[in-house]
């Protein structure tokens, strides 16, 4: 038959049990303890992580960002640096063709050269038309030397044609407009065919003929064209 407990005896297993009670509870809270621990650190880890590829990506991004601006500003430039010297370059040989043009009158002070200079543009026009009837016009201020240059032109014409004659005459009824800086048009084909060997009309076919090569002459060979004109 069981013994009733003392209060004391009661008292100590009362003690135990707390003290056992205590034990676990302090475990348990260690072991919270450390889960919540580890799970902090995991997180922490993980947000760190998370931040660190976002510093990362925003980097890189501003970076990129920042080499194609400094593309584009360096592309800028270099353009307008272009576009400044093609533009210095066009003013030198536009002010070169402007200073041609202005000595074009003076080719006729000298009689006898313009007179020649004449024929061999009236001969031009005569091997290129080839016909038995030309017509040639000129400054009313050439009528005299032009008409000597015709003459001239028939002889050699003749000479290098073997025999063959062809009708020149001056067109006094059509001069050339005021303006004009010398030369002559050769008109054929009953007044069709009008080929215009103006001391003018042969400077604009130099710009545009011998344009690449006053251009190299002047600047050198660009190594960055392709195509060469």
């Amino acid at each position: 038959m069981a013994h009733a407990m003392s209060d004391d005896q009661v008292a100590g297993e009362l003690k135990k049990m707390t003290a056992f009670i205590r034990q676990e509870a302090l475990e348990k809270a260690k072991e919270i303890q450390i889960k919540a621990d580890e799970e902090f650190a995991i997180e922490k880890s993980k947000l760190v992580r998370e931040e660190t590829s976002s510093i990362d990506s925003q980097y890189e991004k501003k970076f990129k960002q920042a080499g194609m601006s400094q593309q584009i500003t360096r592309s800028t430039l270099a353009n307008k640096t272009r576009i400044k010297v093609l533009s210095a370059r066009q003013e030198l040989l536009d002010d070169l063709f402007d200073q041609a043009r202005s000595q074009l009158a003076a080719h006729a002070k000298d009689k006898g050269k313009y007179r020649d200079m004449c024929k061999n543009l009236i001969l031009e026009g005569m091997y290129a038309l080839n016909e038995n009837k030309l017509a040639v016009r000129a400054r009313k201020e050439d009528y005299d030397v032009v008409k000597q240059a015709i003459e001239g032109a028939k002889a050699e014409y003749k000479k290098s044609m073997d025999g063959g004659e062809v009708q020149v005459e001056l067109d006094e009824k059509n001069p050339q407009p005021e303006g004009c800086s010398g030369g002559v048009s050769i008109v054929g084909g009953g007044g069709r065919i009008d080929i215009n060997n103006t001391l003018d009309e042969r400077l604009k076919l130099l710009e545009t003929d011998a344009l690449p090569m006053v251009r190299t002459s002047l600047f050198g060979k660009n190594e960055n064209r392709r195509f060469q004109d």
